[in-house]
């Protein structure tokens, strides 16, 4: 991924880190920029459901917040007005991997979808789940 113009990752990773939630479930910034994000969160058995997979509550945070971080690298600060997301199997794994890619930027709207991977303790990486954002951007 290489940086738009007026894109900051730094600012970005700040972002991130002001975000109470992210920090709690540790959340990471790895690489963002023309659109595309890249986020990490290493497995946790406190951020389980009752059958020892990733809650869906999880699932749907990195998969929203790929989306939005994603928005922000090419139409600035953003809220979500919609979201959805498909979980595709259970969610276990060493460390989770979810790729946000702007689909569609506009002034009033923008349109983002997500991927989530699973890394297996044998390297493998599987995808867990997807979604989709509808942002509005918040012109500051």
């Amino acid at each position: 991924m290489t940086t738009g113009s007026g894109f900051d990752l730094q600012r970005l990773i700040a972002t991130n880190a002001s975000a109470a939630f992210n920090g709690l479930i540790g959340l990471e910034v790895v690489a963002a920029g023309d659109g595309e994000v890249e986020l990490h969160m290493a497995w946790r058995d406190d951020l389980t459901q009752y059958a020892g997979h990733l809650h869906a509550g999880i699932i749907a945070a990195l998969l929203d917040t790929a989306c939005g971080f994603a928005a922000a690298t090419v139409v600035g600060n953003v809220t979500a007005s919609h979201f959805s997301m498909n979980c595709l199997r259970p969610a276990v794994g060493r460390r989770f991997v979810a790729r946000g890619t702007i689909v569609r930027p506009g002034r009033k709207q923008a349109f983002a979808r997500a991927e989530l991977f699973a890394e297996t303790e044998d390297g493998e990486t599987v995808p867990v789940a997807t979604g989709e954002t509808v942002l509005v951007p918040l012109g500051a």
